[in-house]
């Protein structure tokens, strides 16, 4: 069994949960308070990538068996690979104390900074905004429930040497043609480039968890520069997956996000008014990562029988999703379009 954080208020028992904006637990009932302590000093820290492939420690976290998080409340026992989720018996917080062994534990918490009032009027604002949308659409967000959640991602550093061959291409003009034929052309004069580029990479984002909703990748830009050394008491009232994409993976997804700055890099060094890259060769060095994890509310509404998503960025108050769309809107915008187009043109032959 995992050990659990206990999340019991010492002056009426209830549940206390991480208090957002704040860096306190609070009760659900009293509203009393108990600081999240740090110690002296403490930061964020960051692991080598090669030393953590050194030690051997790199099986698949799929391979890492459920723990069990037994409720301090009434008693039942949840087999779960989250790190914080809620009873199914009681609603009771499960906080687990440390993960499980063969995991990365987190190094850095984002931690909920929008509370859940003002995530639901983010929540009913942007349902009642969205143009084209059913007009029973308009009475969605007064009941449906917030979810907060944690999401893991990985953050990636590097210090990165490419070396470059390709072209570059000067733009020149000649005339060709004679009389009323004769005109301009743009050539291309071509000559082999070469060099090295540097560049220094400082987290990099990678989601670590691949049950994302859809549109997620939308739903940033996230202030890392706001987060905190970890504590499970951050944890507390809301669920937190277990990372299940494996730092290697990770790893070659940051590369393709870095791959994309560094051509940018290779072109700009390249010169000219055209570029031709032929190859480039990439050496990562000093690699670092972290595991840290991200708030989000979680909204789920059902119309015309079918579910739909919104999330809200617990950090900026973004607000992403889905929504239906209405045809008769739609139909009527493109009508009224035609009939001011029409108009328009009925104007311009009259005053013609």
């Amino acid at each position: 069994m995992s050990e659990l954080l206990s999340t019991r208020c010492d002056a009426c028992g209830s549940q206390m949960t991480y208090a957002p904006g704040t860096g306190a637990l609070e009760c659900v009932a009293c509203r009393s308070r108990i600081e999240i302590a740090h110690a002296p000093h403490e930061r964020v820290d960051e692991h080598s990538y090669d030393t953590w492939l050194a030690t051997g420690a790199t099986a698949p976290v799929a391979s890492v068996p459920l723990h069990e998080l037994t409720c301090d409340g009434c008693g039942a026992t949840t087999a779960s690979s989250y790190l914080s989720d809620h009873c199914q018996f009681c609603g009771g917080h499960l906080v687990a104390a440390a993960v499980a062994t063969g995991v990365l534990p987190p190094e850095a918490v984002l931690p909920f900074a929008v509370p859940g009032p003002a995530a639901r009027d983010e929540f009913r604002r942007w349902v009642r905004s969205r143009w084209f949308a059913p007009n029973a659409l308009k009475h969605v967000g007064d009941t449906e429930a917030l979810r907060g959640t944690y999401v893991p991602h990985w953050t990636f550093d590097a210090q990165t040497t490419s070396e470059y061959s390709g072209q570059r291409g000067d733009a020149y003009y000649v005339t060709v043609g004679s009389g009323d034929n004769e005109r301009r052309e743009r050539r291309v004069r071509w000559r082999p480039a070469w060099g090295t580029v540097a560049r220094s990479f400082d987290d990099v984002l990678v989601p670590a968890f691949t049950q994302l909703p859809e549109k997620f990748e939308k739903v940033g830009p996230w202030d890392l520069g706001a987060a905190v050394p970890y504590r499970p008491e951050y944890l507390a009232g809301y669920s937190t997956a277990r990372y299940d994409v494996d730092p290697p993976v990770g790893l070659d997804r940051a590369k393709g996000t870095m791959e994309s700055v560094i051509r940018s890099d290779v072109t700009s060094d390249i010169g000219g008014d055209e570029q031709r890259i032929h190859r480039i060769d990439t050496a990562y060095m000093a690699v670092m990562f972290k595991l840290v994890l991200l708030p989000l509310w979680l909204a789920t509404y059902v119309y015309a029988g079918r579910q739909w998503q919104v999330m809200v960025n617990a950090n900026t108050g973004e607000v992403v999703g889905n929504r239906p769309y209405s045809p008769w809107k739609i139909t009527g915008a493109v009508l009224a379009g035609l009939v001011i187009v029409a108009a328009v043109i009925v104007l311009y032959q009259l005053l013609a």
